[in-house]
């Protein structure tokens, strides 16, 4: 059953999310002339030229130097700026770790930390440029808000409520085009998350783009009589802890999704609240402890197991186990 209309199930348009935060950042600019943008040569990969074009002073470009640009944007932020710090994920967080620990999170330092191209979305770009590690090394920080928005609209709502937070906030999102299921009336709010579909036999957890491939699974899951309960998990941290057992309490099984490691993501954090408050059996999909490789996004979440397909073979999997 589909729960209050927060998506829109077919005639997707396909976009990516990463135009949605820089559609958001001009809409931002606008609003707020404390909002800043931080680029490490990246400018129109991660779609802050737009940004850059509309207000070149409140621009800045620091070249290769992914913990230089975390240094800057601190700056920026302990003087009262909302600086936005745009990279790929494997460079932000994945070489400026430390700045971001105590220049950022120690600090509680009002930075945004951006991270297009993530996940195995970077395709052709290679296992170098695939972030599959940051929401594990991100998670573990404390004073970080962590979100993995799923499409277009969501990023575009979740760039815009990254700047409405007094404190670090670190924002992950896929590089390739992608359908836009969720709807402008779909609510975002950090920390709590959305039932997209819902079910009593088991439920679903996904986040990023994954969510579009929780919903497939929901569906061929519905033609065997099996009713899903999918719930778009778009903040990492805070984890919204009532909805899932809320939802978890119901069905007494569930299956995790990500496009990150299979360990250290969204199902880690997952797993570590149930076996704490309510522990069921559970199946986690994501990369399973191997780097990726080229090929079209298609192509790797084949290979890696990511697909609705997969989804709805750990869903019975995990059925019996209940």
């Amino acid at each position: 059953m589909l729960a209050k209309n927060l998506y829109q199930p077919e005639k997707l348009e396909k976009k990516s999310c990463r135009d949605g935060y820089g559609d958001a950042l001009l809409i931002l600019g606008k609003k707020n002339k404390n909002v800043v943008v931080v680029s490490a040569d990246l400018a129109e990969s991660t779609r802050v030229h737009h940004f850059a074009k509309k207000f070149p002073q409140r621009f800045i470009e620091v070249g290769v130097a992914e913990q230089n640009m975390l240094g800057v944007a601190a700056g920026l932020a302990l003087s009262g700026k909302i600086p936005f710090a745009s990279s790929f994920g494997v460079f932000s967080p994945g070489r400026n770790w430390d700045q971001l620990r105590i220049s950022v999170c120690y600090s509680q330092a009002n930075v945004k930390i951006i991270a297009s191209h993530t996940g195995l979305s970077v395709g052709a770009d290679g296992a170098s440029h695939q972030a599959l590690e940051d929401l594990a090394i991100t998670r573990c920080l404390p004073n970080l808000i962590i979100l993995a928005p799923a499409d277009y609209l969501e990023t575009k709502k979740a760039t815009i409520a990254a700047s409405q937070i007094k404190g670090p906030v670190y924002l992950r999102f896929a590089r390739h085009d992608s359908p836009v299921f969720t709807v402008p009336k779909t609510p975002f709010k950090i920390g709590r998350a959305n039932i997209l579909i819902k079910g009593n036999d088991i439920t679903i957890i996904a986040c990023g783009p994954l969510v579009y491939e929780a919903i497939l699974a929901a569906k061929e899951l519905a033609k065997q009589k099996i009713k899903a309960e999918v719930i778009n998990n778009h903040t990492i941290k805070p984890l919204d802890n009532a909805t899932i057992l809320k939802s978890v309490h119901q069905t007494k099984c569930l299956v995790t999704v990500e496009d990150h490691q299979a360990n250290g993501g969204l199902g880690s954090a997952v797993a570590e609240m149930l076996a704490k408050k309510y522990p069921v059996p559970i199946e986690m999909i994501g990369v399973q402890d191997s780097f990726g490789e080229s090929g079209t996004v298609e192509q790797l979440w084949k290979k890696y197991k990511l697909t609705h397909p997969f989804i709805i073979k750990a869903a019975l999997k995990v059925l019996k186990r209940k």
